[in-house]
């Protein structure tokens, strides 16, 4: 459940982003292609979570990502063939949360992939560490594989709707200032089969999961300590992505955004101006006496949305260092108009453990 000790300074090295691919405007979106590798930015990540439940009515969310941090820029690679020179760092978080049993298990997996242990982009496998996997099916599906201390989750991922682009021609903007930008989409429903081994109990499972998919070079700007991040799947077949970059002074960076999804896959972009996030509760961690907000009303104008969110379990944090964060399943309640709306999906919470220096560059 460590990173290793060479993680928090491989990290520092990422400061310098000379010879690195910048996300700019006129992006041109492909898929399958973009489900893929994209070496030449600095920072990439694969991120898969769901709400799942058993045969019996069991509750279960979970979280597995695939993280690449680059080491070498394009235009230095090459010239050695040593094993123990890489372009890149893998590593990989996963999370189970099981709301029946009050538990939540995180496990993480980091590798320098010198013997192909780990790594991006071969056949159908996305990305892998050792066993650890995210493949691709010729049908357009996805399966996910991963597993700690007893604990293994296998899923099939169907997708019930095409991707949505985030930001504005294709580019997710997360600082008002320039150059602080990501290439971002999601699917925002795809529906999950699988199966979990937990406490030596093997469970059937079905449900919901949602697939981000993200790269760029620059990370937060200067004044930035973290995000706050809500996917929400509504039982209308709508889904919603928001996020707050956090300044230091506490307030979100007008540069936040979101989506709307309409349940037939239709877009709606949304300004910081169309919605407003207000906690209702928060949980202290006894391990890093972070404060998170992790309850939440959240209103979109915009969209008919007045509702609030609550996590299955209060405590959900990850600690990782220098990667710390609550990462966790939550409920929602609220209207949609004049009509009643339910739904479930999964709350990010950074920064509230000390600001992300890592990414602050």
């Amino acid at each position: 459940m460590k990173t290793g000790s060479w993680l928090p300074a491989a990290l520092g090295l990422l400061s310098v982003a000379a010879g690195w691919e910048v996300a700019e405007p006129g992006w041109n979106y492909q898929f399958p292609r973009d489900h893929q590798l994209h070496e030449n930015f600095k920072t990439e990540w694969w991120y898969f979570t769901g709400n799942l439940t058993s045969e019996r009515g069991r509750r279960f969310g979970y979280e597995l990502t695939f993280f690449r941090q680059g080491i070498r820029p394009p235009g230095e690679r090459g010239g050695t063939t040593s094993r123990f020179v890489v372009d890149d760092l893998k590593f990989a978080h996963f999370t189970i949360t099981d709301e029946q049993g009050e538990k939540f298990r995180f496990f993480a997996k980091t590798s320098r992939g010198s013997f192909n242990d780990a790594g991006f982009t071969r056949g159908e496998q996305i990305a892998w560490i050792d066993p650890w996997r995210l493949r691709m099916k010729s049908d357009g599906s996805f399966e996910l594989v991963a597993e700690g201390d007893g604990t293994r989750l296998e899923l099939d991922l169907v997708p019930e709707k095409p991707p949505v682009i985030h930001g504005a021609n294709g580019v997710s903007e997360k600082a008002t200032e320039a150059g602080h930008a990501s290439h971002y989409y999601s699917i925002t429903r795809l529906r999950s089969e699988g199966r979990l081994r937990l406490a030596g109990k093997n469970f059937s499972l079905g449900g919901a999961s949602w697939f981000d998919h993200e790269w760029a070079t620059n990370q937060l700007a200067p004044g930035q300590v973290g995000w706050n991040w809500v996917s929400a799947q509504f039982d209308d077949g709508s889904e919603l992505m928001l996020y707050q970059m956090r300044l230091k002074n506490g307030a979100a960076d007008p540069a936040s955004s979101g989506t709307f999804v309409r349940a037939d896959g239709r877009a709606v972009p949304l300004t910081s101006a169309d919605f407003r996030m207000k906690p209702r509760a928060f949980w202290k961690s006894a391990a890093t006496k972070a404060n998170y907000p992790v309850a939440w009303r959240i209103e979109v104008p915009k969209a008919g949305l007045d509702f609030t969110i609550d996590p299955i379990l209060r405590d959900q944090e990850l600690v990782l260092p220098p990667l710390i964060y609550w990462e966790g399943a939550f409920d929602l309640l609220g209207t949609r108009g004049t009509k009643p709306v339910r739904g479930h999906g999964y709350l990010e919470l950074t920064g509230y453990a000390g600001p992300l220096e890592e990414l602050n560059r």
